[in-house]
């Protein structure tokens, strides 16, 4: 497939996909008309870069929707010069286009997870659930797939007012969630039910029955 092909396919995506559907900060638009998806998409993948459905990854990973990263790019209302802490990184996608927005970006991913080439940003090898507290606090919590909650370590690394994007993951639903950090802790709004992967090492705590 050629460079024009690709090109085609990621205005096709931005008018179909993003523009239709609550996708509407501009600086994502052009974040998203800009970055080229199939450079971050396995190679043999590659002709499903811009499909709205989660991309298998090694692993049992998978990278998510298009769909899904701009509505969690534009709910983070990335400024220039924000702190951001990207958890579940997977191929580097949504990382570049932190970085494409100005955001400063922390990126943690799971050792044996495809390798992420992206200029200008800093990566950890750990658990996804650990964070990075050493880049600690960070203006932004963009966790790029659902989860079951957010645990304490990660927003005990927030700045107070911190943004946090994510998918919360409930009895098989995963929705679209946004929140910010007041007074140290994190209150998280649902916004909408959207295909999202699920990440690992994120379950709940299970209740104690009698």
């Amino acid at each position: 497939m050629t460079e024009q092909n690709y090109s085609s396919m990621r205005t096709a995506m931005v008018e179909s996909q993003l523009r239709t559907s609550d996708v509407d900060d501009q600086r994502v638009i052009a974040a998203m008309a800009k970055v080229p998806r199939e450079a971050y998409v396995p190679a043999e993948r590659r002709s499903m870069a811009y499909v709205d459905r989660p991309i298998p990854l090694a692993g049992g990973r998978a990278l998510n929707p298009p769909l899904v990263t701009g509505r969690l790019l534009t709910e983070a209302q990335i400024a220039p010069g924000d702190k951001v802490l990207l958890i579940g990184a997977a191929t580097g996608y949504a990382a570049a286009l932190l970085v494409d927005m100005g955001a400063v970006v922390t990126a943690v991913e799971e050792e044996g997870v495809l390798e992420i080439a992206v200029p200008g940003i800093t990566v950890v090898r750990g658990a996804l659930n650990a964070g990075a507290a050493d880049g600690a606090p960070y203006d932004v919590l963009f966790i790029d797939g659902a989860v079951e909650e957010v645990p304490a370590t990660l927003v005990q690394q927030l700045a107070e007012d911190a943004r946090v994007v994510t998918g919360v993951a409930d009895r098989g639903v995963t929705r679209l969630s946004s929140g910010r950090v007041v007074a140290g802790a994190l209150g998280l709004n649902s916004l909408v039910d959207i295909e999202m992967v699920v990440l690992p090492g994120f379950g709940a705590p299970k209740a104690f029955v009698f």
